[in-house]
């Protein structure tokens, strides 16, 4: 008896899986659930099934104190509500704009919903993958917690070509403040894919009044410029002498004012990724977000070729979770991407996946703090 009782103290302590609870139903009564991923660094990651979207993430301030620091809501209704502006969800099949929603594949034109006029944006309508509802499952190794989502669209969703395979999948690190979103996808027929999460950021917290006051570097010497509704002229530019320069650290509204009067109204901008100076590394450099207040600090790594500011222009003063008010350039996107309206430009990084080929990407969220400067 002794030793069995002695094995089985000795036996490895499995990590318990992550929290999952209900979080409500959608309109047509389809359950969608939340999971709560959390670490030894005082983070907090939800995340739920409707979009395989990130509802909270709390993270500590340069005193210990911890905020969320993303937008949301407190609901499923809040998300299919007209406020919501794709917070914190898994956008696609492509993300970003695709030029009067055409585009032509393998001798065959493709025509897709106009949400963006005059362009399709975001993955389409009713059934993008923000919209519909992921299986789940959450799971724990001895690195840390993570969740697994996973969605099939049928050929012809949202117009696009193919039986598409998606899987996302979100990963806390046990022992260190990193959050990592990886993308898989899979295709029977030839179909233009470009993932990315649109999670609205505020350093100082979700709620906060602006983040105009937050520091940005990105690691960008060229942008790609577009035309009045945002589709890139299929140029690349330096930014050099423009207010996209963020080579070095500088803070959002020190410019912000010079492109209000563009069609961007403001930062709405993609930037050409500079070159991985590490070949060994599995990720690129892509932004470096710092808030003076709070001094929180979040780096994001990438494998992709590009990154979407934006500045929350379009944010109207909607109330969120806790009932928090998110005004005008109170949060900013830093999404990660393949450039927009790839499809149809040739000198851009392509964004098609052919059967028997895999897509595969992910991005690193890195959070920290620094100290204030002394006076």
């Amino acid at each position: 008896m002794r030793a069995v009782v002695l094995s089985v103290l000795l036996a490895p302590c499995l990590a318990a899986e992550p929290e999952v609870a209900d979080f409500g139903k959608t309109v047509d009564g389809t359950a969608v659930q939340i999971y709560t991923l959390k670490n030894d660094k005082g983070i907090t990651a939800k995340v739920m099934t409707r979009g395989a979207t990130l509802v909270q993430l709390h993270t500590p301030d340069r005193s210990g104190g911890t905020d969320d620091v993303i937008l949301g809501w407190d609901s499923v209704a809040g998300y299919e509500s007209e406020d919501n502006q794709y917070f914190g969800c898994t956008t696609g099949r492509v993300c970003n704009r695709i030029a009067k929603g055409k585009f032509s594949l393998d001798g065959k034109d493709y025509t897709l919903a106009i949400n963006n006029e005059p362009n399709h944006l975001h993955g389409g309508v009713e059934r993008s993958l923000d919209k519909v509802v992921w299986k789940a499952k959450g799971y724990s190794n001895d690195r840390g917690h993570g969740v697994r989502f996973s969605y099939t669209s049928p050929d012809g969703e949202e117009g696009y070509p193919g039986k598409l395979s998606v899987k996302v999948t979100y990963f806390l690190a046990k022992d260190a403040p990193r959050l990592s979103i990886t993308y898989v996808a899979t295709t029977d027929k030839a179909t233009p894919v470009n993932l990315t999460n649109h999670a609205y950021f505020n350093l100082g917290g979700a709620g906060s009044d602006t983040v105009l006051n937050h520091q940005l570097q990105l690691n960008a010497d060229n942008y790609t410029p577009c035309d009045d509704t945002l589709i890139p002229t299929g140029d690349i530019a330096t930014v050099d002498g423009t207010p996209l320069d963020f080579r070095k650290m500088k803070k959002i509204g020190a410019r912000i004012e010079k492109l209000t009067d563009t069609a961007a109204l403001g930062y709405d901008h993609n930037f050409v990724l500079n070159p991985k100076q590490d070949k060994d590394k599995t990720h690129n450099l892509a932004a470096v977000l710092r808030d003076p207040e709070s001094g929180r600090t979040l780096r994001i790594m990438t494998q992709e070729p590009g990154i979407q500011f934006y500045s929350g222009n379009f944010l109207k003063g909607q109330q969120g979770k806790d009932g928090k008010t998110y005004a005008h350039r109170s949060a900013l996107c830093l999404e990660t991407q393949h450039f927009p309206d790839s499809v149809n430009h040739d000198n851009f990084p392509s964004t098609i996946l052919e059967p028997g080929k895999e897509y595969r990407t992910s991005t690193l969220l890195i959070f920290g703090t620094f100290e204030k400067k002394k006076k």
